[in-house]
């Protein structure tokens, strides 16, 4: 059944001033790290390549989760480098993403397999060598059955993720490389009984699906949301259609369940209507000796600047909550417009 957002949270509200000396959770997701030609070049330097001004106004509010979680949507893959329609970023764009705190970079999508196995391969490793904690691809069979699913343990709270892709561009995986793809089926009910044999505080599925630029989910990603929850995954976080879809709050045996289809670009160079921002999701979550349960969430609305708007040297994310004496006359009227359209997407729920 689904609830009201208001009703919602007084009930949450309600539960959390009951609780007994409750520990506490947040967790962060926004949507597509992307990389295009006009990004790489604006951040070009004389020594390579400086993708920190990106999230200079950003960080703060990415470090105030305890865990933050993004979809990287381009390869690692080793020069050269390349935006659209085969990506291929250098490795410091996954550092600045990190040192702008992101604890997990999620990387089972449609341009996983951009750079072919050797992509593939190779941003594994540079992920591990940044020790950046990420989970979708794969090596081998042995690899994804050591690190999948993807349990982190923070703060006293067992999460266990879980992340697959709709396709990949037509291309498929050489073996013995992985893809997590949505299916077959049976795959991912298989990994949410591991998953619970963890004991985990929550399963989080982190899903790369939809229609590009449609802010209404498709009919299957409805059916699989049902399906997912009915297995016992307990909220699901969607990318892919590079524009935001609805929120809604399912409630099962009278606990919440959050399923946002799709969060939007984070990062980008797209500027088409609904493209050229996203939202930040946080997610509180609360347990003491009765349970873990869902207690508090918000949003938190991004768009993203280019250079010719701003006479910025990078594309920059700017939150909602970034003061406009801070932007150009024509940064605050394009970010207008953004949010706008961000907020009618929410409201088609």
């Amino acid at each position: 059944m689904k609830r009201p957002l208001f009703r919602w949270l007084c009930a949450c509200f309600a539960v959390s001033c009951a609780a007994q000396n409750p520990q506490r959770l947040t967790l962060l997701f926004v949507g597509d790290l992307m990389q295009h030609q006009a990004q790489l070049q604006a951040a070009r330097t004389p020594d390579g390549y400086n993708f920190t001004d990106s999230y200079r106004y950003v960080a703060p509010l990415i470090r105030q989760a305890d865990l933050a979680v993004a979809n990287l949507e381009v390869p690692l893959g080793g020069r050269p480098y390349a935006g659209y329609p085969a990506f291929n970023a250098p490795d410091v764009y996954a550092v600045a993403a990190r040192n702008a705190g992101f604890d997990i970079l999620l990387t089972a999508n449609n341009h996983a397999l951009d750079r072919g196995g050797r992509g593939l391969e190779r941003t594994i490793r540079a992920l591990d060598s940044l020790d950046v904690i990420h989970t979708g691809t794969f090596v081998d069979s042995m690899q994804r059955a050591r690190r999948y699913p993807l349990l982190v343990e923070k703060n006293g709270f067992r999460l266990v993720f879980l992340n697959y892709t709709e396709w990949t561009n037509g291309l498929t995986p050489t073996p013995p490389n992985i893809v997590n793809y949505i299916e077959p089926r049976a795959r991912i009910r298989q990994d949410v009984e591991t998953a619970k044999a963890l004991h985990p505080d929550a399963i989080i599925a982190c899903m790369h699906w939809g229609v590009e630029y449609k802010t209404i989910p498709s009919t299957a990603q409805q059916t699989l949301a049902d399906e997912l929850l009915k297995m016992g995954v307990s909220h699901i976080i969607g990318s892919h259609p590079h524009v935001v879809q609805p929120i809604e709050i399912d409630t099962i045996a009278g606990e919440p369940h959050v399923v946002a289809y799709s969060l939007g670009n984070y990062i980008s160079n797209m500027s088409a209507t609904n493209t050229d921002g996203g939202l930040m999701l946080y997610l509180t979550i609360e347990k003491d000796d009765r349970g873990t349960r869902l207690v508090d969430m918000r949003t938190e609305t991004v768009w993203v600047a280019r250079p010719a708007l701003g006479n910025r040297r990078t594309h920059t994310i700017i939150p909602e909550s970034l003061p406009a004496d801070s932007l150009s006359p024509a940064e605050q009227r394009r970010r207008a417009v953004s949010y706008r359209n961000i907020l009618r997407a929410i409201r088609k729920n």
